[in-house]
């Protein structure tokens, strides 16, 4: 009986929060409502200082969405609603989606060796390396394969290689999920863009297509419609009354922890909130969420140059930012998308820094360290205002924030000296 109750209670809950949801049009033409910062009691003064920090890092879209409305969209330079920019690895989770889908209408199953659809000789591995790789190990990074090669968006076989056992480690490996593309064209009959466009696009309004960019395929779209993508996952993959992937089972797997190795990734999702998270190109554990400042339930799709969705079914929330590198952030710019929240939550009127008599301990983290070229500071509690790097001696070296260059330094350890608020902290760092 209590189970039931319990059933019954989450369906319930699951009913108001689509209920509450707001749906734009499916037409791209129709007016998408929006919602005053007045109504949510925001802080209007803080909407200027986030835009310039914005263009600071080379921004050509933004967007935040409040119960599925507009509450901020702001475009640079000569970017607008209309124009259609790369989702880069953001398209990954929607390629999560389709595997889903091919699954539901009983094309595949995600348990499936990547052989039985592909074919044999896709890799360079043993018949039984090979054979011991499935579907769920493209979809969660664990196929095993040697990341390390020297291009690892490579398909062809001569340059993937056998690194481990299928599933005993985790590393961001490009080329085994594009050949999910194979996976799909092979179990359905339709390409990416065919496939999309009448499982997700008609869908829910959305516009966009793949196209390939040497070895990797990639999604484009408007911001507007990387807006649409984020409010349908924030819903479960239920569309207004329309349920886009009705496997429910799948959608909790697909934005939760998927392995035990990097507890901060799902299929092809990234997670907030978690005991720690990996990097791509790094077998670094690190400690506590990859974005602290934002919601502990927030999952997001980030792609290279910071292609985000952002999303909290929590708050409500889903926020979109589309532009250009604000720097060398590497594939996955967690830094950015950090920041992106540090600032948003400034907007909302909250109040995330350290007062002038409260003493918290922090959690630093500092990553990649060991390090060879560049660093990345992040805190748990507040934007780090300034970082300085001294020697062992005591002579101060370098100076900067959250980001800093230290690819002139010799080898060695060095203190870090970081400053939140109106506190200091010191951490120790190998440069390689």
């Amino acid at each position: 009986m209590k189970t039931l109750l319990l059933c019954l209670s989450v369906l319930i809950c699951y009913h108001v929060k689509s209920q509450n949801s707001y749906f734009p049009p499916l037409q791209s033409t129709s007016n998408w409502e929006t919602l005053s910062i007045d109504t949510l009691g925001w802080c209007p003064d803080k909407i200027e200082p986030l835009y310039q920090f914005l263009q600071a890092q080379n921004t050509k879209a933004f967007i935040v969405l409040k119960d599925g409305k507009i509450v901020l969209e702001k475009y640079f330079g000569t970017f607008t609603k209309d124009s259609n920019w790369y989702w880069a690895s953001a398209g990954k989770s929607l390629t999560a989606l389709l595997v889903g889908k091919a699954q539901e209408e009983g094309f595949l199953s995600i348990n499936d060796t990547t052989s039985d659809y592909i074919g044999r000789g896709w890799t360079s591995c043993s018949p039984l390396q090979e054979q011991q790789i499935t579907i769920r190990n493209q979809l969660t990074m664990t196929s095993g394969l040697d990341d390390g090669v020297s291009d690892n968006n490579c398909t062809e076989p001569s340059c993937i290689l056998f690194k481990a056992n299928a599933g005993s480690r985790w590393a961001y490996h490009n080329a085994p999920y594009t050949l999910l593309d194979s996976v799909i064209y092979k179990s359905t009959g339709q390409n990416l863009n065919n496939y999309t466009l009448a499982k997700v696009r008609t869908k829910i309004g959305m516009n966009g297509f793949w196209f390939k960019n040497d070895y990797n395929n990639v999604f484009a779209s408007t911001p507007r419609s990387m807006a649409r993508y984020g409010l349908l996952a924030q819903n479960n993959f239920v569309w207004n009354s329309d349920t886009i992937l009705k496997d429910t089972a799948y959608v909790r797997q697909m934005t939760n922890t998927s392995q035990s190795h990097n507890l901060s990734y799902g299929y092809l999702w990234w997670l907030n909130g978690k005991a720690s998270y990996m990097f791509p190109s790094s077998q670094l554990v690190v400690p506590g969420s990859y974005a602290p400042h934002a919601p502990a339930d927030m999952f997001a799709a980030i792609g290279k140059n910071g292609q985000i969705v952002s999303i909290s079914k929590s708050t409500g929330l889903v926020v979109v930012r589309m532009g250009d590198a604000p720097g060398d952030l590497g594939e996955v710019p967690f830094a950015l998308c950090n920041s992106i929240w540090s600032n948003l939550n400034k907007v909302m009127c909250k109040t995330t820094g350290l007062n002038k008599t409260e003493m918290i301990t922090p959690q630093i983290h500092i990553y990649p360290n060991p390090a060879n070229d560049r660093i990345f500071i992040q805190s748990s509690v507040s934007e780090v205002t300034t970082t300085s790097i001294y020697s062992t001696l005591g002579d101060k070296l370098l100076t900067g924030s959250t980001e800093i260059d230290i690819s002139a330094l010799p080898g060695g350890v060095y203190i870090l000296n970081i400053a939140i608020g109106n506190h200091q902290f010191s951490r120790k760092l190998l440069k390689l």
